[in-house]
């Protein structure tokens, strides 16, 4: 048996005291540590940590500006803006999502494209801002919501700003439209630094002045200042700073006179462009057809969409920018002041035209059977010669012909306020070696500019280049820069920016032999094949009119009955009136349309008796005349 242990008192005291010794400077040291994390965060740390509170408890939500107006140069309305009923969900403060949803659905007509937009919108936004679910609400959704509207918290109607096109098609292709946001979109606004400005914006301009113009129209975001709870649910507004309008356009643009040019169309495909000569302003700018850009407002239906892109006249084609075509005759008095101008012919000198010409072996023949007869410059115009310009190209060769041809802007963008115009083709030797890649097929040969001489073979230009040089001669050679948009407003100050004139280049040609080419010009309309589309007319118009081969006809004679409907040659005509002081210069092109006086004078004729005399031809609707604002 094991004798008994005593513990000595003192030295467990001892010890006692050593472990709370240990101990105590643990809790001691703690305590610093948890002093000097404190003194971090609430002395050192204090403003960092203060904003970001301040940011967690109040948010900024964007308020989206009013667009800005398009009106025509008389006020008359073209793009505005309207208020309608949409149906809004607060995600935030709805706690089914799906749910909710499907129960509006039972009272309101929800589509499955509804709710593909809201849940697109939903991953741009944040759970506090209201987002639609359906917009432009009528009367009766609107009445059924609100009997119910107890049985949905979070969901609400409000009333938002839609833009609308209250002349439907009108102008369709000069004014553009808006769309939803996309990538490419954003792309642009980061260019601009205008992520800022575009917080909670949904749409954008997609074509035409709408996109041209699309930071002059959409104006300055305002911010609300919520209060939100930890949740993220907005509990009240602190503060508003309201959005500025965008600016309104003013355009060059007669909306009366675009409505009679595209109704003497019908039911045709082609192009019209009206300059001012004196200003550049473009009067009318016509595509036909056209589209309704109202259907792009809130996105496009599926249908919609594909009636428009799969359809065989292609109406979302600016025609009039983006469509290029041989010129025909309408070429020939640009030809002739070429002779005139670089000496290779008089205005008396003549030829004698057998009705063909022959060159390497090939004949080129003349429209007219039997030939013209003796023919100077006057009536190789007004008779349309073929064989005269056959003539005078191999005379200019291809060289002289195109380089005088781009002083006129020819196979050039005309630089025009709207995004996307096509060039052309002025061709050359240059050209085709650019243009073509093996080498035999590089090589100019001599009879293809027989072909360019009659504005036929590579030649190919847009309307609105053809508008552009017969308003040049209209205006004695003082070309100016197409425009659309006369003066941009500010709507807060009032204050409008002009968009002065700009001519692009005064062309150093003589004055005698500008007016030789007038003169002939007007003998198109008085005793030549203007002149059944001009009988009667009271004001003297200068003119020619085209006709522009589509397919070759391989040494065959051309039947039109006989020929597939879009296989037919396109009829031109380009004029301006009054002859004597131009107010208006045009050039018209009806695709397919056959002979340019039966079908492309007509239509100038229509244009210039609305414009200087003021005539309404009585195929033409009435105008809109609710949609005008005082300027």
């Amino acid at each position: 048996m094991r004798p008994a242990e005593f513990k000595n008192p003192e030295q467990e005291i001892e010890r006692f005291q050593g472990r709370l010794a240990v101990t105590g400077g643990l809790v001691l040291a703690a305590f610093f540590l948890l002093f000097v994390r404190f003194f971090w965060l609430q002395v050192v740390q204090h403003e960092h940590y203060r904003t970001r509170a301040e940011e967690n408890r109040i948010s900024l939500v964007p308020v989206v500006p009013n667009r800005g107006l398009i009106v025509d140069r008389s006020g008359a309305v073209l793009a505005r803006n309207y208020s309608a009923y949409t149906l809004e969900i607060t995600p935030g403060k709805v706690a089914d999502l799906e749910a909710v949803i499907d129960d509006l659905a039972s009272i309101i007509d929800i589509q499955p494209r509804d709710r593909k937009r809201f849940r697109r919108l939903l991953e741009e936004s944040k759970n506090f801002e209201s987002l639609p679910i359906r917009t432009r609400l009528t009367d009766e959704e609107v009445a059924r919501f609100v009997a119910r509207r107890f049985r949905f918290p979070g969901v609400d109607i409000k009333a938002r700003l839609f833009r609308q096109y209250p002349q439907g098609a009108l102008a369709s292709h000069a004014l553009g439209y808006i769309g939803r946001v996309n990538d490419r979109d954003l792309a642009t606004i980061e260019k601009h630094n205008g992520e800022d400005n575009y917080r909670g914006t949904e749409h954008f301009g997609k074509t035409g002045l709408e996109q041209k113009y699309e930071f002059e129209l959409h104006g300055q975001t305002g911010f609300e200042q919520i209060e939100v709870d930890a949740g993220g649910r907005a509990v009240r507004v602190l503060d508003r700073t309201p959005p500025l309008p965008g600016n309104n356009l003013a355009l060059t643009l007669d909306a009366r006179l675009q409505k009679v040019a595209e109704q003497a169309f019908g039911d045709r495909r082609g192009a019209l462009v009206a300059i001012e000569p004196s200003t550049g302003g473009i009067l009318a700018l016509v595509s036909m057809p056209g589209y309704d850009p109202n259907l792009f407002v809130d996105g496009i239906g599926l249908a919609d969409w594909e009636a428009l892109n799969t359809s065989e006249d292609k109406p979302m084609v600016n025609r009039a920018l983006n469509g290029a075509y041989p010129p025909g005759s309408t070429f020939k008095p640009f030809m002739a002041l070429a002779a005139l101008e670089l000496g290779k012919r008089t205005p008396q000198q003549s030829i004698a035209d057998p009705g063909y010409f022959n060159f390497g072996g090939h004949t080129f023949m003349d429209d007219k059977k039997g030939g013209h007869g003796m023919v100077d410059m006057y009536k190789s115009i007004v008779q349309s010669c073929n064989t005269y310009y056959f003539v005078l190209a191999n005379d200019m060769g291809i060289d002289a012909i195109s380089n005088f041809m781009r002083q006129l802007g020819f196979g050039q963008r005309t630089g025009i306020d709207i995004e996307g115009e096509s060039e052309g083709v002025l061709p050359s030797p240059e050209w085709k070696k650019k243009r073509f890649r093996k080498p035999e097929q590089q090589k100019w040969y001599a009879g293809e500019t027989i072909s360019i001489g009659i504005g036929q073979g590579y030649n190919a230009y847009t309307p609105i280049q053809l508008a552009q040089a017969t308003a040049a001669i209209a205006n004695d050679g003082v070309m100016f820069r197409p425009h659309l948009v006369k003066y941009v407003e500010n709507i807060k100050t009032g204050e409008r920016r002009a968009i002065e004139p700009e001519p692009m280049r005064i062309l150093p040609f003589k004055p005698a032999n500008i007016e030789v080419i007038k003169q002939a010009m007007v003998g198109v309309n008085k005793e030549g094949t203007g002149a059944r589309a001009f009988a009667g007319a009271e004001y003297l118009a200068a003119g020619k009119t085209g006709t522009a081969q589509v397919y070759s006809l391989r040494g065959g004679s051309y039947q039109r009955d006989k020929v597939k409907e879009r296989l037919r040659d396109h009829a031109l005509f380009i004029a301006f009136a009054p002859a004597d002081a131009p107010r208006i210069a045009l050039a018209v092109l009806v695709e397919n349309g056959g002979f340019g006086a039966q079908s492309a004078a007509p239509i100038a004729r229509q244009v210039f008796d609305y414009w200087l005399l003021g005539k309404q031809p009585q195929s033409v609707a009435p105008f809109d005349e609710e949609a005008v604002e005082d300027e």
